[in-house]
């Protein structure tokens, strides 16, 4: 009889583990600069060979109405990690190669969240949020010495491992973890990058830790330097040509990763997520209007595709309206962890949406950001804020080029809008809970929060 009942106590147990779900690896690549319309999976007449990109789409879902949080660098990555609108910080600039971090060490961002989760994290690409050198003094050249090291960057905000550069136009100055460890040309960056990205997942396939990869690469972003290999890939030519071969090389990058977690049989427990920072910069595609570093759908609506074998339908279509701040909020519901009142204000889960559960809208509304001012979107309704006052009201389902400002006929749209974003900016966030402080209160008319400081007009990076 106990060899009975230990048996029966056996295949229970086993039961009970396979009903275990182990907790998903998460793999986030951020393209730099790429445009809602360039890969052909977004728009058929696309010039651009995106081929990766596209095949992630057969394989999970595309969205059609994701956004960053900003329409440039480095207030979209603020937003991603920290699940924060980068206005309440007052960042709406790109920062510098010597500019200080925007991310206090006291903040729980996405990647120190997953590694109290038992994760292992790790940065691998363009950082550009700001880091304290030591004993390097500032000066017009944009490279740091070999040696040079910092403080406050990727290790003290939640990643176990960062190996990558400060910004763009210091493309060639290699850190890794703390130090300067090369200087490189430009054209070597990018293969330098994933090829470390590659060894770091062929390192987690020997263990059993889950592992967050955060990978914004550079393409197409310039300096456009396609590697050799490259070279005429895009089948593009004129002046175009060269851009064309960035875009591929980006792509490819894309695809050495979905590879790379096959090879090692992490892809069946892995959300990938792949997507843009902002609008492609000087480049408009219709009927988006304008492009990077607008206010305007060209600066902020991305491409988004995810895919997790077994969880998301493969070639599925998503129309929710999502924003990259979301990752955190999504991160935590996946794993049914429950975050602190005073984190991730900004971010709602996705979770729904992705599995395809979601019956109604993830999100309340949301806002998106530019030098120029804000914009507030609820349904088909989005209303422009600029700093000069002015005021303007699109209607996106109808007018999706925003040709046709209706802010004087559609009044009661208009004011609805304007008093949910008030409430955002004064609550100090947009998601339940206790109102938070801003750093920064962001106003386009006279009136200002009583104790709150105004933009540092001396500082364009603040």
């Amino acid at each position: 009889m106990n060899k009975f009942w230990a048996i029966l106590s056996f295949f229970y147990s086993l039961a009970d583990a396979s009903a275990i779900i182990p907790r998903p690896n998460i793999v986030f690549v951020l393209f730099d600069d790429i445009g809602y319309s360039q890969p052909p999976s977004y728009r058929k007449d696309s010039p651009f060979k995106t081929p990766n990109i596209d095949r992630l789409a057969t394989q999970g879902m595309r969205f059609t109405d994701a956004h960053s949080a900003a329409a440039n660098c480095t207030p979209t990555r603020y937003g991603v990690l920290t699940g924060r609108y980068p206005s309440r910080i007052g960042q709406f600039g790109v920062l510098k190669t010597y500019s200080k971090p925007i991310i206090p060490k006291t903040r729980l961002t996405v990647a120190s969240f997953l590694k109290g989760q038992g994760y292992h994290t790790a940065c691998i690409g363009k950082w550009h949020l700001g880091m304290n050198w030591m004993e390097v003094k500032k000066g017009k050249s944009e490279e740091l010495p070999i040696g040079a090291r910092m403080t406050d960057g990727p290790n003290a905000l939640g990643f176990d491992y960062f190996y990558g550069f400060t910004h763009a136009r210091n493309i060639g100055g290699i850190i890794e973890q703390d130090k300067v460890v090369a200087n490189v040309k430009g054209i070597e960056n990018q293969p330098m990058m994933i090829k470390r990205a590659l060894e770091y997942l062929d390192e987690r396939a020997e263990e059993d830790k889950p592992f967050f990869l955060y990978f914004p690469m550079c393409p197409p972003h310039s300096p456009i330097v396609p590697a050799e290999e490259f070279v005429g890939k895009s089948g593009m030519t004129g002046k175009e040509g060269k851009y064309g071969d960035w875009i591929y090389q980006g792509d490819d990058m894309l695809g050495q990763i979905m590879e790379a977690l096959k090879r090692n049989g992490q892809d069946k427990n892995t959300l990938l997520i792949a997507t843009g920072d902002n609008g492609a910069a000087g480049r408009s595609y219709a009927p988006l209007r304008d492009n990077k570093s607008s206010i305007y759908e060209g600066g902020h609506r991305e491409p988004f595709i995810a895919r997790w074998p077994g969880k998301i339908n493969p070639g599925s279509l998503s129309s929710q309206v999502i924003c990259l701040n979301d990752l955190f909020a999504t991160c935590a519901d996946l794993l049914a962890e429950d975050l602190p009142p005073d984190v991730a204000e900004d971010s709602v889960s996705i979770l729904p949406a992705l599995l395809g559960k979601a019956k109604a809208p993830v999100r309340e509304a949301t806002i998106h950001q530019a030098p120029a001012g804000l914009a507030i979107r609820q349904g088909d309704w989005k209303l422009i804020a600029l700093r000069n006052g002015a005021k303007e009201l699109y209607n996106l389902k109808d007018d999706l080029g925003e040709k046709h400002n209706r802010i004087n006929s559609r009044k009661v749209e208009a004011k609805q809008l304007e008093a949910l974003l008030r409430k955002y900016i004064t609550e100090g966030r947009s998601t339940p809970g206790p109102v938070q402080k801003n750093e920064f209160y962001f106003s386009w008319d006279k009136e200002r929060e009583p104790g709150k400081k105004k933009r540092n007009k001396k500082n364009p990076e603040s």
